[in-house]
């Protein structure tokens, strides 16, 4: 059984709801989302709360329950208040900037590495060691940002590299001489 099928969406002030056959479209204060959900789920829009039922108890539509509330409700969530994941950089010459459109990342190599922005995502660079990655689509968000994450990923012998902000990163002991 699904809990997180079960429980009920809110739509908060501003943002509008609309159904058409197997899409979802909802549009808020921060932009417009757009996703194609299965046919067969049966989603019911009453005033300012969405209710998403299966039709049936088969494995397949109890599997696609939970999935089907969450991503309407990240759709809601991003075009309310929006998404954000924070790295930092850590390790001697290691740093960001940001050029225009382009994020810089100076992470050890022989040449920067740049990476443009996509739309609907904003790359913000308040200190040389913090970036802020922005935006309304959660899926794209996290994956720019782990897309950053990879230029470097954190190693576990000095912890230098690209991390998730309070990412734990778990530290061996190097080789000791007897």
């Amino acid at each position: 059984m699904s809990r997180t099928g079960l429980k009920p969406i809110e739509i908060p002030e501003g943002v509008e709801v609309t159904l058409n056959e197997n899409t979802v479209t909802v549009k808020g204060p921060k932009g417009e989302l757009t996703t194609a959900l299965n046919g067969n789920m049966v989603i019911k829009v009453d005033d300012k709360i969405i209710n998403v039922e299966r039709p049936t108890n088969q494995k397949k539509y109890r599997q696609l329950h939970g999935t089907t509330r969450s991503l309407i409700q990240n759709m809601i969530t991003g075009v309310h208040t929006g998404f954000q994941k924070e790295l930092e950089i850590s390790g001697v010459g290691y740093r960001a900037q940001k050029q225009g459109n382009k994020l810089i990342v100076s992470a050890g190599y022989s040449h920067p590495v740049e990476i443009e922005e996509e739309d609907g995502i904003e790359i913000d660079v308040p200190k040389n060691t913090e970036i802020i990655v922005k935006g309304i689509d959660k899926e794209l968000v996290g994956a720019v940002a782990a897309n950053i994450r990879s230029i470097r990923s954190p190693e576990p012998y000095k912890g230098k590299g690209i991390r998730y902000k309070g990412e734990y990163v778990r530290r061996k002991e190097g080789k000791t001489a007897k």
